[in-house]
Order: C-alpha cells, then structure tokens, then sequence
C-alpha cells in the first residue's frame, strides 16, 4: 500500500531535524516537511485557511479553540516548542526597578492570548504576587510598528485592560521613550541591546528560570503539534505514526548534541550545559507525552481560566488523541 502524503509545516529545529532529511521517517506517511521558520506564519496559515495536514500550533490558541468547540484540529502530546520566561520580562528601569514596580504600569505585549504572555502573567501573578488587573496592556508587534500576525483568537470571556498600539512605533521604541513601562512575550525588543536603561527585570534569569523548575515543575510548553480533524478521522493510524516518529527524532537529536568528538552546536560550552541540564532534569528535559508534563499544562489551562480566555481549567487528558506511543 502507497504511503499517505503528508503536508507538515514546522520550524526546522534540532528535535524535528530527522524528520525533515528523512533519516527518521514515519510508518506508513510519505512526509512533505515544509520548514517555516515564522511560527506565527504558520499559526496563522492553519487556523485562517487549514492550509496543512499537520503543522505546530500555538499551545494557548489550541486550548481557546477546544474550550470553544471551535476546533478543526486535534493535537498530539509532542511538544515543538518550549522557553522559559523570566528573561523576557523586559523594563525601563526609569519606572521599574523592582518586580512590584510592575503594578498599575503599561505593559506591552505582543498579543494578550500568547502562549509566552499567559505564562509570564501567570508568574507575575503566582511568583511575583502582582496584582494583573491593575495593568494597561498595549498589544502590537514588538520590533516594528502595527498589530502582530493576523490571528485568529477567540474573545476574551471577562473584561480586560487591552490598547492596541497606534502609535505608529514599535513597542520597543515605546519603551524606550517611557510611554510604556516594560514589555512581556515570545521576543526581545532591540532597545536591550542599544538604551542601558531598558534591561532585564531578572538578569539572573538563568539562576531563577532553574529554581522555578525545582520548585514548580514547569518548563513553559509554546508549541505542540496538531493534525486536521479530516486527516485525522480519515486516517487515524496518523497520530500514532507521527507520535512515534517525533520521539524518534528527538531521541535521535539527543544523541547527537551528547556526542562529545565534536561539538554538535555553536556553543562553546555545550558540555557542561549538558550536565547542567541532566543535574536539573534528571534525564529528558523535553520529554512528550502527557503525564511527564502534568505540571506545566495543568499550569497553562489554570492559567488560561484566571486570565479569562477559558471559562475553567480543562483535564488535561482531554486535550490531546490517543497515540499508543
């Protein structure tokens, strides 16, 4: 029997890598890996216009849609994309000098429903103890003028404090000038690198991203992968063929970034990062599946029910198809 063509958009990264030379291929799919590496393109091109088959798909815009049965896609636990946040908590250090500093500020954001901005407010609130209603949010693109992408978000299910930024600037050069006060999301605005009073809330960001996961369990999850409902329900074998192949690639990227005759990647102490990460982790620091990322997903729908982009926390089981993996 011929193999099922499969259209896959994603972000060529290490743990897709496989996938994408065909190294690591998927039992009964003929793989078209369509490397974008603009993951809002990508969102935006399957929740408008369902233009693949399977792809990466923003975790938050994924759950908005389940919770509003406005779903035309189901998702496998297999995580493209995952970052910890408390390094892109970005001030001016003219009106924010501490994490308190943040309460009743305007705070930019490139979109309120982003994966990346719904775990950083879920840390100002649970970590930090900031008070979110207290915020203007300016919602547009970071590093140029005008709204970020062309998504389609559900609405909002409580009021909330949200200006689009009409400014004609660019959040960064908000920031810069004062107009607004810090800046929250997936990116770094350009003003780190060029105006010494915009800086990192956190410069010790690395030290505290590790204690928040000693503490709490939670590696913030950005991406998972779904599948179009029509594929799927035409085909279901599919989720568990990619399931399976997305963990042999992955597997297959983790040895190769541990062999040690040659650095895998341009980073000159990749070694010892190595051995930093198996000291905190204990093992996979990516692993797929459900239940070994229980505590940041259950985080992200709680998160998702306090900020009002669900109505309640959904059980996380729910949320993805069976894959036998």
């Amino acid at each position: 029997m011929a193999a099922l063509p499969i259209t896959f958009a994603c972000g060529l990264y290490d743990r897709m890598l496989a996938l994408q030379t065909g190294e690591i291929k998927a039992e009964g799919i003929d793989l078209n890996f369509l490397t974008l590496d603009n993951p809002r393109e990508i969102f935006d091109r399957m929740s408008n216009r369902l233009e693949f088959d399977a792809c990466e798909m923003s975790s938050s815009e994924f759950v908005s849609r389940y919770a509003a049965k406005k779903l035309p896609f189901v998702a496998l636990p297999v995580f493209a994309s995952r970052v910890f946040r408390h390094g892109f908590i970005i001030v001016n250090r003219n009106f924010v000098k501490s994490a308190k500093d943040l309460a009743g500020k305007r705070i930019g954001v490139p979109l309120y429903t982003q994966t990346a901005a719904i775990f950083i407010r879920g840390l100002m609130q649970h970590d930090l103890g900031i008070d979110l209603s207290s915020i203007e949010w300016v919602q547009g693109a970071i590093n140029e003028p005008g709204a970020y992408g062309n998504p389609s978000v559900m609405p909002l299910l409580k009021p909330t404090n949200i200006k689009p930024n009409q400014s004609g600037k660019s959040l960064s050069d908000l920031l810069e000038s004062g107009d607004i006060h810090a800046i929250i999301g997936s990116n770094l605005p350009r003003a780190l690198k060029r105006n010494p009073d915009v800086v990192r809330l956190f410069p010790d960001y690395r030290a505290r991203e590790k204690d928040y996961y000693r503490r709490t369990r939670i590696f913030p999850i950005m991406h998972l992968i779904v599948i179009r409902n029509d594929v799927y329900e035409r085909h279901p074998f599919v989720a568990t063929s990619l399931y399976n192949a997305f963990c042999a690639a992955k597997d297959h990227a983790r040895e190769k970034m541990r062999y040690s005759g040659t650095l895998r990647y341009m980073l000159p102490w990749l070694p010892d990062d190595v051995e930093e990460i198996d000291e905190l982790f204990g093992g996979d620091c990516w692993p797929y599946g459900v239940e070994p990322n229980r505590p940041t997903l259950e985080a992200l729908v709680t998160y998702m029910a306090e900020q009002g982009l669900i109505a309640a926390p959904i059980p996380i089981e729910k949320l993805f198809v069976p894959t036998f993996g």
